[in-house]
């Protein structure tokens, strides 16, 4: 057997790899500062405030000033922030402000490390998925997990989801300015449920999730934002939620991460009004691996092994599709469901938006 040790190397080829090793090492640390930097309000207290010195920032967030010396300098380190030398002061650019400390921005960030840090709390369980081949499922993980998904999605949604992906989707948006009956399914925390309703107050919305703590929170969040008598969260699988006739039935990246997507497939079009619509929401994907190997594929393929194929197989067939199906399987899932019609209404940068007619 040949050892790494034993073949020719390419002594530049070797230093660019490590060198780049390099920066995944300050990236993965980051992950953890980002988390507590969001948390103590430290971007927030930097944004659009101009140039800071530690201690300021200290005394803005109660914080204690030695450790904010360190944490701006291993942001300034990484370009999150840019230091002035001379003053000896750290800014947070607007650009930056607005990826970090602008809950509203379509391009906020601090969700998805929120995702990174319940990923690393459930390194031991996912290793031992490896050598068992068993699934680990949504409602096994860190429940940093939850909060972190939903804020990291809620940005996207907010940006796309009333002003275009629903727009996208053929007569849908008219019944829903008249009053419509529509299910969300896969709903967590119930962000996109409650948007539609914000956004078509006319219209009756339902939505299920498997976890009751997510329920749990999603009702709170219905009765916080005034649409609790037009919101319903209930407990169910994909399978088997209650409830027919829904003019427009929503699958909000979650579709990949069942069991038996085919399965739930049928179970859309038995509870769909015959004129209906399923708009399924599924993060972007080309059909071919190569075509996926850039930073997006990147960050969906990990993410998929940690969170997406162990919770399919934890379900029953596990299918186990993962985050980068791509539109040509998902499509043939749908046909074998009864879908006779199937197309792509409308795509981001990390999202394909799929239209399910019978």
């Amino acid at each position: 057997m040949s050892t790494a040790a034993s073949q020719p190397l390419d002594q530049a080829k070797l230093h660019e790899f490590v060198m780049r090793a390099v920066g995944e090492m300050g990236a993965a640390m980051n992950a953890a500062l980002i988390v507590i930097g969001d948390k103590l309000g430290l971007y927030k207290a930097m944004s659009g405030a101009g140039p800071m010195t530690s201690a300021e920032l200290a005394k803005k967030t109660g914080t204690a000033e030695r450790y904010v010396r360190e944490w701006l300098a291993s942001q300034a380190a990484g370009g999150f922030i840019t230091y002035d030398a001379a003053s000896g002061k750290y800014t947070l650019p607007p650009e930056q402000a607005l990826a970090l400390a602008d809950e509203t921005s379509p391009v906020f960030l601090p969700g998805f490390f929120e995702v990174v840090a319940a990923c690393v709390k459930d390194e031991p369980k996912i290793t031992e998925a490896f050598r068992s081949g068993k699934g680990v499922g949504w409602h096994e993980h860190d429940h940093g997990l939850f909060a972190g998904t939903e804020r990291f999605f809620r940005p996207n949604y907010r940006a796309h989801l009333i002003s275009e992906w629903i727009p996208a989707l053929g007569d849908t948006e008219a019944k829903l300015k008249t009053g419509a009956k529509v299910a969300d399914v896969g709903c967590g925390l119930g962000t996109s449920t409650i948007l539609m309703a914000q956004a078509y107050p006319k219209s009756s919305f339902v939505g299920f999730d498997y976890h009751d703590g997510s329920i749990k929170m999603a009702r709170e969040a219905a009765a916080k934002a005034g649409v609790g008598d037009r919101v319903k969260f209930e407990i169910a699988k994909a399978k088997d939620y209650p409830g027919k006739g829904f003019e427009l039935v929503a699958f909000f990246d979650c579709l990949h991460d069942m069991g038996d997507p085919e399965g739930a497939a049928k179970h859309v079009k038995e509870s769909m009004a015959p004129d209906g619509t399923w708009m399924i929401v599924e993060p972007f994907a080309n059909d071919k691996l190569e075509d996926n190997l850039n930073p997006i594929g990147r960050v969906y393929y990990a993410a998929s092994t940690m969170l997406c194929t162990p919770a399919s197989l934890s379900q029953e067939v596990g299918l186990a599709l993962g985050a980068q199906a791509g539109e040509g399987r998902l499509s043939k899932i749908l046909k074998a469901a009864g879908f006779s019609r199937v197309r792509r209404a409308a795509e981001t940068p990390f999202n394909i938006v799929l239209e399910a007619r019978a």
